[in-house]
């Protein structure tokens, strides 16, 4: 049925015909009570190509790896906090970053990061295990992060991150009804001695940005949008929405005239890149916030 291996406290299972997910559970974990592998998979330590999938009637298909974790890993994974684990492997770790999280160190050195949390994490199983950024998001910008288990894979990924990467979509709760159903907005940004970025139609020295967007949905207070990057320039979504003239919500350093959520209603929703061990195109996803849903009906 399955070829079997052990990994990362985590059993790989490839699938070698087609069936639903919970039946297959309960066949290669024979020995398993049939409320156990559906508390497994209510608990999300189920994946299958990388993606973690709750459906017990998910149609598996041949070839698709299907991996489970371990209770003790999933209980390591549960102490991180305003962070969950996505993806892992030999090379990386993809997360979800809650927004209010600094994605690295700030001048305060015990304040709480995603890449102390995610370091904690790997050090868990082994102290002399290190991660390394591969990307960041902004601290009140949530969604999937990437990290790297070894300096090559990150400065691999990193030097050649505009071949290696080739999606980048965020979802955009931004004030105000967007008239156009989809649109393209293109500019060269500066950054301002104060670290505020600015926009200029014309070439004017600065980094030539490309954002693409698409309406989700929208009331006559917000608008929900779709959002894929070009080109990945510092705070390129922010600047371009208010250029737009549809400030993201709760970014006030760029228009935006209030803060009713406490946050920036900014997500990083999808990130597909080769992965460097493969060569194969992987692409991984964090849902949308239901608050950024709510607030755009």
């Amino acid at each position: 049925m399955s070829r079997k291996q052990e990994s990362l406290n985590t059993a790989v299972n490839t699938v070698d015909e087609p069936m639903e997910l919970l039946p297959y559970l309960l066949k290669i974990m024979s020995k398993s009570s049939r409320n156990s592998v559906k508390s497994i998979l209510t608990r999300g330590q189920v994946t299958v190509n990388g993606q973690m999938v709750k459906q017990h009637n998910y149609s598996l298909q041949t070839g698709q790896t299907v991996a489970i974790l371990s209770n003790q890993a999933a209980q390591s994974k549960s102490k991180l906090i305003g962070v969950s684990i996505l993806h892992e492997d030999e090379d990386l770790i993809v997360i979800n970053k809650n927004a209010g999280l600094l994605s690295v160190a700030s001048k305060r050195e015990n304040e709480l990061t995603a890449y102390r949390q995610v370091t904690d994490y790997v050090r868990r199983s082994n102290s002399k295990n290190r991660i390394f950024i591969v990307h960041r998001l902004d601290k009140d910008t949530s969604g999937v992060m990437v990290f790297a288990k070894s300096e090559k894979v990150q400065q691999d990924m990193q030097n050649g991150w505009t071949e290696v990467v080739k999606e980048r979509m965020y979802t955009a709760l931004v004030e105000g009804e967007v008239k156009k159903s989809s649109g393209t907005i293109k500019s060269w940004l500066t950054e301002s001695s104060t670290f505020k970025m600015y926009s200029s139609p014309v070439d004017n020295g600065g980094q030539y940005a490309v954002t693409h967007y698409k309406k989700i949905q929208s009331n006559k207070d917000c608008s929900l949008l779709e959002v894929h990057l070009e080109t990945g320039r510092k705070n390129q979504i922010r600047v371009h929405m208010e250029e737009l003239g549809n400030s993201v919500v709760g970014d006030k350093k760029y228009g935006a005239t209030g803060n009713p959520l406490r946050r920036i209603g900014l997500h990083a929703t999808a990130l597909a890149f080769v992965h460097p061990r493969t060569g194969e195109i992987v692409r991984y996803t964090a849902d949308v916030p239901q608050i950024f849903l709510a607030r755009s009906k």
